[in-house]
């Protein structure tokens, strides 16, 4: 079981780093493709929103197929879009190739979260959870610094042609290795729409959707774009402070997920985390246009207070019949990344309102697009919490 759950964390690797890369390939993409930001928000979006709607098939599949073969199977399609957008000539082909790839990553982390909840003790959920969200953000460290170098070396193509093969070997090792856990009795009954009628699920799925958005897009997505405009960045330079910002994802996974234990609470320390990232963003908004290291700082604390997506899963994993475990785990990252994914959308459509007109000379600073974003994220954000006061404290 551990050396299968290792396959899984490798896959999770794959699956963050996925959600990432773009920020580092944009200005490559844009000479290469003509893909300009709100296309490659679209496709980033879409890659979001994909991974959301395939929650609902994997929560079933999950209960009724098992872990093993249904995410060697998804993450062979997943193999096979990555090879599309290696072999792209459009923006369109970079859609579709994150499409792919959405569906392949879908499962990952869920099969890691069906096998811990039916395997271990529900008192340590959280920290594994957090071990694991923790470990696969190396994904978005190797989707930082390392791809610029990556790609200085081999060329963007030559390198996701590269990433095509791991995820096909991902996939075979998890076929091999992953032990599926013993059925228990009353899987047959009940359905996602026994889940959606639990009044205490609801303020932890609206968190959800508000806490994991921030992070993920402006990691993902907005930090490339932004000090490529803004400060006329490089590659090398976008890497370093994505670099900056995914070790501090990395660092804020491990620091959530022992910490519900040691307080008590999950809720306070989920709404107290959140408040914190939303102070950050807010301090985005003041030093929009300002290339700082106090700005660096402040995308770190993006990175590591918004990083208590494991600690909101744990919190809803708590309320989960048995019976509905692969459902109900899959629910609340459909939210997640879903909300996620229509952020992308959104942003981009707000980026490109704000965005200078080509050959149209106007008193629209660069930095007024991202000052629009941040401030966005942050009223998202304080929507998640208000909603978030009306949850239940409950842990296990």
């Amino acid at each position: 079981m551990r050396i299968g759950i290792a396959a899984l964390i490798l896959a999770y690797v794959l699956s963050q780093f996925y959600r990432a890369f773009l920020a580092v390939l944009a200005p490559i993409l844009a000479v290469d493709l003509q893909a300009n930001a709100e296309a490659l928000a679209q496709a980033s979006g879409w890659w979001f929103l994909t991974f959301a709607l395939m929650q609902i098939p994997v929560g079933w599949a999950l209960d009724k197929i098992g872990p093993r073969r249904t995410t060697a199977v998804l993450l062979t399609i997943g193999a096979a879009g990555a090879a599309v957008f290696a072999a792209a000539t459009s923006p369109l082909h970079i859609t579709l190739s994150m499409v792919l790839i959405g569906i392949g990553c879908s499962s990952v982390l869920m099969a890691s979260y069906y096998i811990f909840a039916r395997t271990y003790s529900p008192a340590v959920f959280g920290t594994l959870a957090g071990m694991v969200v923790g470990i696969g953000s190396l994904g978005n460290i190797g989707a930082s610094l390392p791809l610029s170098w990556a790609v200085e070396a081999w060329g963007w193509r030559g390198t996701v042609w590269g990433l095509a093969a791991i995820t096909l070997a991902a996939a075979l090792a998890i076929l091999a290795l992953v032990r599926d856990p013993a059925r228990v009795e009353g899987d047959a009954k009940g359905s996602l729409l026994d889940l959606l009628k639990m009044p205490a699920l609801w303020p932890v799925l609206i968190m959800m959707a508000a806490c994991y958005a921030p992070p993920a897009g402006i990691r993902g997505l907005w930090t490339g774009p932004w000090y490529a405009d803004v400060f006329g960045a490089d590659a090398a330079r976008i890497g370093m402070v994505t670099l900056i910002m995914g070790l501090a994802m990395v660092a804020g996974n491990f620091a959530y997920g022992p910490l519900d234990r040691i307080l008590g609470t999950r809720k306070w320390l989920v709404f107290g985390g959140n408040v914190l990232m939303l102070a950050c963003l807010l301090g985005l908004y003041s030093n929009v246009a300002s290339d700082s290291w106090t700005t660096i700082a402040l995308l770190a604390g993006v990175g590591f207070f918004g990083a208590s997506f494991p600690m909101v899963m744990a919190h809803g994993r708590a309320f989960l019949p048995p019976h509905l475990t692969g459902r109900g785990v899959s629910l609340i990252n459909l939210f997640g990344i879903g909300g996620a994914g229509l952020m992308q959308i959104i942003t981009g459509r707000i980026h490109t309102a704000l965005s200078p007109s080509d050959g149209v000379v106007n008193s629209i600073p660069p930095s007024a697009p991202y000052a629009a974003l941040f401030l966005f994220y942050a009223g998202l954000v304080v929507v998640g919490l208000v909603v978030y006061l009306m949850s239940q404290d409950r842990r296990d």
